[in-house]
Order: structure tokens, then sequence, then C-alpha cells
């Protein structure tokens, strides 16, 4: 970050004191500007917080830079304009969880929507408003003793909402699985998916051409709301629409209704359990328990370091729970309910085993494919994205349905979908390594319908006892090929380091079109969909959209020496920026035809190759993290 002029940055501060409605926040940039704090000024307020595909994320503290009122009633305005050059009559679906300013947010929003006339969708809680907003009505000396519901929800509720009602667009507030202090700002378009360019920059655009608050009436949230309710623009509609949601799971999820074996639940102390427990009345069970330190929404998180069930020893509590009451199966989703994880007892007794998230990507493939009609097969897509695993592209070969990856988000997996639908397929299944799965019934990850769909593949594959998870695995493996993923990073202390490697990686190979070898590997297979190129295709130009203010490479590696056993022995990777952390990350992914120690082999070699050969950790001064 280039530091700015003390003159600039004292106008910023002196702009953002004039317009923050916010005592605690404004006061914070006044003395820091009275104390001549340049640095931290600059920390607070400069670069404005960026707004992209992703929308919004970022710690909440006091800035342009950060997620606050202001920046949350920019983006508003912003988004508020674009949808209303859009649509004759804009409507939006506004939902969020229970992270710290989460509902302050939402009701920022959704003030700024009803001045514009909007249709505002609320699956939040009119009867309760948030601390903030009730405390800047009625003054400092307020005290809220209301215990009536907050009305969390978790994500996937907004874009299926979004479908249900028709609406313009929607945006769902929370930071996902980030830490405690972070917020974020995700946005839907009417398709119910997540945005994609150029929406994701056209909106951009409108929140920079609409950065000055409107009037003070923006802020007056209470009454705002008020006259929104007589006038019937805000439209309470949570019980409704989950009342709907757990309609449209019976009807495209639930193909079995008994569940005989015992389970262990956890939503990681976010809002998932008062959804998942609608939607297990679906099935005749009582054999479950619940992690019950993490089943309230806390949004300190209290018993986990980092709320990620991916991440080492987020799932702890719930495997002891898991092995205290004789339960083989522990399911989890994050804090907003989007994603889902799973660990099982393994064959070795006492010992638990999280599955990655392509095993848990391949299981659902293989359950969602074996209980097809086969006359359908023709008429089907299975979906991932391009750092998910291949093995998808093995079954699609053999057992004769089609395939196709994405770039890596479910805004690209839902639109593909989506594009796919409308050309008459079926698309049954998608999902990402990042334990997000996407199922028939919104166009976006979601950790209760993927829990939904598990229980019953459980039930179906697992409950009796003669094969366990690893088995089935293994058998898997050896029909379509073993596929082992080695999926690590970078930690980056300068960002700018992220392009000055990948040029360095280009200058190696400037008398081709792309590298011959990389160490003691052969180059099969070359794309760069930064530069926009793909060996793979006749004329060279990528399927996938290309991105030149971003960087990521995918090859296929074969070794120079071929095995004296005919193996298929293989390995791909891709290697990209991170689009909001400082992190270079890989995707690694051995393919073997004949072992998995292979194939972990081939996998542990490329990573080796690369590290060697390009990254160079002591000379970028980069920290390695390798699973």
């Amino acid at each position: 970050m280039s530091a700015i002029s003390h003159d600039k940055l004292e106008k910023i501060a002196q702009y953002w004191v004039s317009i923050d409605p916010n005592e605690e926040t404004r006061r914070e940039i006044s003395n820091l500007l009275k104390d001549k704090q340049y640095d931290k000024l600059q920390r607070k307020l400069y670069p404005r917080i960026a707004f992209g595909t992703a929308g919004l994320r970022s710690s909440m503290e006091s800035g342009f830079a950060h997620m606050n009122d202001v920046t949350i009633l920019q983006a508003s305005q912003g988004l508020v304009e674009y949808l209303l050059g859009k649509f004759t009559n804009p409507s939006i679906v506004i939902g969020y969880d229970h992270r710290f300013h989460s509902q302050r947010f939402a009701e920022i929003l959704a003030s700024v929507a009803l001045i514009k006339g909007f249709t505002v969708y609320y699956l939040g809680s009119t009867a309760n408003l948030s601390q903030e907003s009730l405390k800047l009505y009625q003054g400092n000396d307020f005290q809220n003793d209301n215990d009536a519901s907050r009305e969390f929800v978790h994500t996937p509720l907004v874009p299926f909402a979004i479908d249900h009602l028709n609406a313009s667009g929607g945006v769902m507030i929370t930071a996902s699985h980030n830490p405690a202090n972070d917020n974020g700002y995700k946005v839907y378009y009417a398709n119910g998916c997540q945005i994609i360019p150029p929406q994701d920059g056209d909106i951009a655009q409108s929140i920079e051409d609409n950065l000055q608050p409107w009037s003070d009436r923006v802020w007056h949230i209470v009454e705002n709301f008020a006259s929104g309710l007589e006038n019937n623009k805000l439209k309470c509609i949570k019980h409704e629409i989950v009342k709907q949601y757990v309609a449209a799971v019976n009807d495209k999820l639930v193909k079995q209704t008994r569940l005989d074996f015992d389970f262990v639940y956890t939503p990681m102390h976010g809002v998932g359990l008062e959804i998942f427990e609608q939607c297990i009345k679906l099935f005749d069970t009582k054999h479950y328990s619940v992690v019950a330190k993490q089943s309230v929404p806390d949004p300190s998180f209290p018993t986990v370091s980092f709320p990620n069930p991916e991440e080492k020893g987020a799932l702890d509590l719930a495997i002891e729970q898991a092995e205290q009451t004789a339960s083989n199966l522990v399911i989890a989703s994050d804090p907003d309910a989007d994603r889902f994880s799973i660990a099982v007892a393994g064959k070795q007794k006492g010992k638990f085993r999280q599955l990655t998230g392509n095993e848990i990507g391949f299981l659902f493939a293989m359950y969602v494919i074996e209980n097809l009609d086969r006359a359908k097969l023709s008429n089907t897509y299975l979906l991932n994205s391009t750092v998910s695993s291949q093995v998808l592209k093995s079954m699609a070969e053999k057992d004769g349905f089609n395939f196709i990856d994405t770039l890596t988000g479910f805004k690209w997996i839902g639109n593909k979908a989506i594009d796919l639908e409308k050309d008459g397929y079926f698309v049954p299944f998608g999902y990402e390594e990042a334990i997000g799965f996407m199922f028939d019934l919104v166009h976006d990850k979601d950790g209760i319908s993927a829990a939904i769909v598990f229980l019953q593949l459980y039930q179906q594959w697992f409950s009796s006892g003669e094969v366990n998870v690893l088995d089935k695995l293994e058998q898997g493996y050896k029909k379509y090929g073993w596929f082992k993923d080695l999926n690590g990073y970078y930690r980056l202390s300068d960002v700018s380091v992220t392009p000055q490697i990948f040029k360095s990686i280009r200058d190696s190979y400037t008398r081709h079109d792309f590298p011959q070898s990389i160490g003691n590997f052969k180059v099969t297979s070359w794309r760069d969909l930064t530069v926009g190129f793909d060996s793979s295709m006749q004329d060279h130009k990528p399927v996938l959209p290309i991105d030149p203010h971003s960087q990521m490479i995918t090859a296929v590696l074969e070794p120079h020496e071929k095995p004296t056993n005919d193996q298929d022995l293989s390995v791909r990777f891709t290697c990209r920026g991170s689009g909001t952390e400082p992190k270079l990350k890989i995707y690694i992914e051995g393919k073997s035809s004949t072992s998995e120690a292979d194939a972990l082999k081939i996998a542990d070699d490329c990573w080796e190759t690369l590290k060697k050969e390009w990254f160079r950790p002591k000379v970028y001064g980069l920290e390695e993290v390798k699973p």
C-alpha cells in the first residue's frame, strides 16, 4: 500500500467525521486526526474497501477501508441505484446472520431500498430492531430488554427467496467462516446466483457515484421501517420462506425417510441449528445429538480459534461427543450454514477421520449417479470448480454423464448450472473442494441441503455396518482411478510479490507458447487465464473467462520417465493469487490408475518441484503452509 499525502488524509478523515452517524467511530477518527496519527488513519481510511464478485468482506472497524455503517450505506446506495436501472418495479431480499453488527447493516440496506420505493422482502426482525439503530433513535439512555427473536437465517435462504419471489436481487450480511471481527455483504442477482462480471464492476461504479449519503433520512431506520410496514413495502417473510424451503427440500431431496443410525451435529456457534431441526423433522429419526456448547448462535465463537469446519481442531468437541454416544458420524455446518463437513469413525476403533471436500464431493457424486435413472445420464451434468478434483471427469467418461469445470467460486458454478438448465440439461449436483456443495434447490452452496442428502447417503450405504465410508471411497477410486489432493498455500508479507512470481514464470518460457517441462516433469497441458491461453484447445483460446487482473495458471504434468507397469500417472495443479487474503494458493491433485500411494507421491513431488522451480520461498520471502 503506497502512502498518500497528509493533506489528502486529513481531508478524507474530515469527510468521514462529517457523515458518520456512529458517535464511537466518529470520535475515533477525530482523535486520530487531532493527534496526527497518519499511519493509523491511512490503514483505516485508504484505499476504500473494494467491491467485487464477493461483494464486500473485511474487519469491522472505523474508516472507509473497513466494514461499518458508512461503507455499508455507500454500498447500499450504489446497489439500489444499480437495480433501479435494471428493473421497473425493483425488489430485494435481505437476510443476516448472528455476527456483530449484521442486523444493523441489514437495516441500513433496507432503509436505503425503502427510500427508493423498493419492495423489501425482509428475512429479519422488524419487532426487535438492532441495539445500534434503536440507540441512535432513542438516545444514549436507551436500554433494550426485548427478548424477541432476532430472526437470523442461513445464507442459502436468500437465493432461495429470490427464486421463490422473483426478486430483483438480494443481499446476505455474513462473513461466513471468517474470524469473529469480520463481516461481509454478499450480493445476489435476480437469477438467485452470486454476481459475476460485469455486474460487479457496474455495481462498484454505481457505489462510487453514490458515496455521499442521499439525505439524513437514510439513517432514520426506525421511521423508515415503520413507514415501510404501513405502506406494505416492507414485508416480513422469514417464516413463510422457511416453510417453502423445507417443503422444497422434502420435494426435491428427500428420497427415504428412515434414518436408523446415530450421529452428532454441530452448527459451529452459527445459525444452522434452527433450519436443520426444521428439515430433520422430515425424517423418522431420534438418533442424533447436537453439540450443546456450539448450538447457540454466538458471534465470538468461544470454543474454536477459527470458525471453519475445515480447520484443525474445529470438530474436536463434536468428535468427542460422537465417541461418548457411540456414533460413527459427525456432520457440521459453518457459521452461516452454507458449507458442510463430516468426520467418520475409521477402521481403527476410537479414531475419527475428517474427510476432505473432494472426498465428500466424490461420495455425493457417486450417490447421485447411482440413484439416477440410467436413461437420464446423457442429459445430466455434474459440475465442480477447476481447483477441485477431476475424479468427476473420470466418472463422466466411464458412466456416460457430462462434466464441466468452472472458475473458482459458486458464482461460477451456479451461473453455469443456470445456463445448462436453460439448454434443457439436468444439473443435480455441483461442488467445490472448500466443502461447498450445491444440489437441485438453490444455485449456491448450501450446508443444510448437503446434510439432508448426506444422511440419506449414509442410510443407504453405511447404516448396516457392512461397509464403512472409507471402504466406499476405496471402491470408488479402484473403479475411477485414485485422485489425491495436496492443497496448500504460501503466505505473503507483500501482495505485490504475486505478480512478480507469475511474471518470472512466464518469462521462463518466452521461446514457447508454454513451458515444455518443469523440473523432472513433462508439461502435457497448460492453461493461463491471465493471458488467455489454453494448449488443449485447437485455437488455444480458453473456454473459461479470462481475467488479466488476476493470476491463475493450471497445468497437467507427467513424469519424464514413464512407469514400468503401464499405469496412468499424472498430476494436475492450479496456482492462483487469492482475491481476499495475502496468499498464493496451490491446488495439486495426483492421479494414478493403480494405487493411492502413487497418487499421493506424485502430488508431493509436484509440490516440491514447484517450490524449488517457481515459488522459491527464501527468494520471495514466502511462508510455506503445506498440508
